[in-house]
This record gives structure tokens, C-alpha cells and sequence, in this order.
């Protein structure tokens, strides 16, 4: 069976955080993660170096958990496969070498079509794994840090942040930070030219937009739930505002104001993700404005005819509560505000909805974990689910745990590594 027969695109359509999951794409970590060192971790947006080993073991189980439920596309699996297309090999050779993201080393424009012409004449397969894990200068010396002619795309594994699906549409988000840019390059390519539909970009409509797809959350097909922080900013929410209520009666986007660091807050699902229809996980400090979210707004945004009108509400639940919905929120690492703050650095809060009450996260964050057990969330093993001993769909309510040590140190959790394609309902 060959590559086109294997790949086939789906319908692209997300109108919530809790449709049942049809497809979701992913990126195997690859040897982009061992090309960081302690002098350029904190570059790559890390707080850590990371031990490979342990990470493939850790995602092998979260991947095969949504292999287990839902269609899973792989994205360098659709590049090598849109690699084979003249225009789309042009295009991307071409925007990574003269136009598109940090370039570590400055080269002549002699030098740029050198590397130009050698990446054109690689292989799919071996071009797909340059553009993704970076390609070496070969006159590295071994001490310098201009090690890449092309950089790692280090944070490819948080499929989450360059793109994101809402309703019928694909935000290609613009990126806060130069050393991801070359990432919204790839899915801009892989959304137009294999599941074929028009993307959207805040940057093409104002230079100073930022958004990022940890702080989009999708609540319903009137409302959208997004952070504003240091990664996505007040013009990127003025351009969804703008081109989503298009054609819609009335349409609501609620902020929450996050902390500028620490790093852990660095988008809304790290304090903050829906389970289900009626239940979210949340950090009680934001719930309550107390330290780091003292002073940190939540604004109801409601456009209705064509007029925008803005109102301060108490927090996300008394928000959505507010617009009719019925929300009972999980406290992240239960009641103790030392563990709370815990096990918030280590992605407690970032669950992944599969469906309605179905969510996946990380098993390290026990008072979480213990929290949603009891909200009556049945707690199922990703060895269980993975080996076929476990059946995820006999159950009503359950948050399915993976074992992680390595993965919640590079900065993300279940959410971060999932980019819905496809949502029912």
C-alpha cells in the first residue's frame, strides 16, 4: 500500500472542547528534542534538557491512548507526503531559506541558493526530517552555538499552539516567538494543500497580532474561551472577534487576563480546560484573583448587530454561567495552594477532552487525579487502554493517565500535544 492510499484527509470542523473526537493530528518527538543544550534550552522555550528515551516511552502510551479512540494523523507522515508536490516543496524549501523564522546563521544570498538547490534535490522523506529536526552547518566548528543553518522546530511535539481548528476554519496562529514561526509555515501547508481548506492568519491582518492555540478554547459555536497573556495578545483577539461573528446573530469571546511568568502560565489551558459539557478543570487562584492572578481581569466580550459591548464578570465559571451554561469546576491538585501550585507547573491543569466527560492527562499530578475521581471521573491506566485490557468506551466518565516525567518538564501537557482535526457535535 503506498502513501496515498495510506493518507486520506477527513472533514475539518471543531465547534467544541467536547465533541466526540474524531481526528487529531500529532508529532512523534523526534531528534529535534536532543539538539537542545543547557546554553540553548531556554531559547528553545525550555526550562530543562530532555531525556529521549523516556519521552518516546511516555508518548508511545499517550499516542496509543488516542490511537484507541480516534483517527490519528502524524504530521510528519503529511509532509513527506506533500513533499512530493513540486509547488509545495518550492514553497516550502523556499520560505524557510530566504523568508520565514530564525535563522541562526546569516548566509550570502549565493550561499542561500546553494542551500536552496541541495534541500530541492533531497528525498521527501529526508527533506520532511530537515525541516523538522533542523540541518546542520557543515562548517560548524563544534564550539559556536551557530550549529543550524536551519533551526530545530524544538516545540513541533505542542501541536496545539501554531494551528488551530475552529468551526470550518484553521487559524494559522502568529507566533509570539521567532523560534516557532517556521512551525505555522508547515501546518499552513499541510491545511491547504492536503486536507484542502482555506486558512485564516491575524498577522495578514494587523503585524502586532498573536495568537496561539493553548489559549483558544472552543466552548460552543457562539462562544470562544481564550487567554490573554504573553503569547497571544488584544489585537489577535480583536481579529477573532472580528472574523468569527461574521454572519452570526450574536457571538461572545470571554478573556481571562494570565500572569506574564512564570513560564507555567504561559496559556489559558495551563490553568484552565473543559471535561465535559458541565465540568472544567481549573486553578483556584485564577477562580479567586489571588497571587499571581490578583488583579488579572475576566471580560465578557458580546458582539450583537454589528455593536461590541464589553462587561467584567468575577471569573470563567460566573462568565459561563452567566451565558446559560451549567459549569462545576475540578480543582486542580485538590485543596492544599502548595500542591495546587505544584502540580499547575507540571501541566495538572491541561487535560485533553475526548469527548463529553472523557479526558486524557498526565498521572504524576495525584491530587488532581484524585479530585476528578472523586467529580466521579472513573481513573483508567494508559497500559490498560493501550494493551486492549481496558475498554474506554464502556465507561460514561473517565480521565485515562499516562505515566510522564520527561514530557511535563518540556513545558506542556495532553492539551499542548493535540490539535483537533475533526469534532462531532
Amino acid at each position: 500500500m503506498n502513501k496515498n492510499e495510506i493518507l486520506k484527509p477527513c472533514p475539518v470542523n471543531v465547534c467544541s472542547e467536547t465533541g466526540r473526537l474524531r481526528s487529531v493530528l500529532l508529532h512523534r518527538p523526534g531528534v529535534e528534542i536532543e539538539r537542545m543544550t543547557p546554553l540553548n534550552c531556554a531559547h528553545a522555550l525550555y526550562t530543562d534538557i530532555l531525556d529521549k528515551m523516556n519521552v518516546d516511552t511516555e508518548y508511545a502510551l499517550f499516542s496509543g491512548v488516542l490511537a484507541r479512540w480516534t483517527n490519528v494523523y502524524y504530521i510528519e507522515d503529511i509532509l513527506e507526503l506533500l513533499l512530493d508536490k513540486a509547488e509545495v516543496r518550492e514553497y516550502l524549501v523556499r520560505e524557510s531559506v530566504f523568508n520565514y523564522g530564525l535563522r541562526p546563521i546569516k548566509l550570502s544570498a549565493e550561499a542561500n541558493y546553494r542551500l536552496a538547490k541541495e534541500l530541492m534535490g533531497m528525498s521527501s522523506r529526508q527533506l520532511a526530517t530537515v525541516l523538522i529536526e533542523g540541518y546542520e552547518n557543515p562548517r560548524w566548528e563544534g564550539v559556536s552555538d551557530n550549529r543550524y543553518l536551519l533551526e530545530p522546530l524544538y516545540n513541533l511535539v505542542f501541536t496545539r499552539d501554531a494551528a488551530s481548528t475552529i468551526y470550518n476554519h484553521v487559524l494559522i496562529n502568529s507566533m509570539s516567538f521567532e523560534v516557532r514561526e517556521r512551525e505555522s509555515l508547515i501546518y499552513d501547508a499541510i491545511f491547504r494543500h492536503f486536507f484542502g481548506v482555506e486558512t485564516l492568519n491575524a498577522e495578514g491582518w494587523n503585524p502586532k497580532s498573536r495568537t496561539e492555540g493553548g489559549d483558544i478554547h472552543i466552548a460552543s459555536d457562539d462562544l470562544l474561551v481564550i487567554g490573554e497573556g504573553i503569547r497571544t495578545n488584544s489585537k489577535g483577539i480583536e481579529y477573532l472577534a472580528k472574523t468569527l461573528s461574521r454572519g452570526k446573530e450574536r457571538f461572545h469571546i470571554m478573556v481571562q487576563e494570565l500572569p506574564r511568568k512564570p513560564d507555567s502560565f504561559i496559556h489559558l489551558d495551563m490553568v484552565f480546560t473543559f471535561l465535559g459539557k458541565h465540568h472544567c478543570m481549573a486553578f483556584e487562584p485564577m477562580l479567586r484573583r489571588e497571587g499571581l492572578f490578583a488583579g488579572k481581569d475576566t471580560t465578557l466580550i458580546t458582539i450583537e448587530g454589528g455593536k461590541v459591548s464589553y462587561r467584567q464578570v468575577n471569573n470563567l465559571i460566573d462568565g459561563l454561567n452567566s451565558l446559560g451554561w451549567e459549569v462545576e469546576p475540578v480543582i486542580g491538585g485538590g485543596s492544599d495552594p502548595w500542591v495546587q501550585l505544584r502540580e499547575q507547573w507540571h501541566s495538572g491543569a491541561n487535560f485533553f477532552c475526548l469527548g463529553d466527560g472523557k479526558v486524557l492527562g498526565y498521572r504524576r499530578n495525584e491530587r488532581t487525579i484524585e479530585a476528578l475521581d472523586r467529580s466521579g471521573f472513573s481513573v483508567l491506566q494508559a497500559e490498560d487502554i493501550v494493551s486492549g485490557k481496558v475498554d474506554m468506551e464502556t465507561y460514561e466518565k473517565f480521565v485515562a493517565v499516562f505515566p510522564a516525567s520527561e514530557l511535563p518538564r518540556a513545558g506542556g501537557g495532553a492539551r499542548c500535544m493535540t490539535m483537533p482535526v475533526w469534532r462531532e457535535g
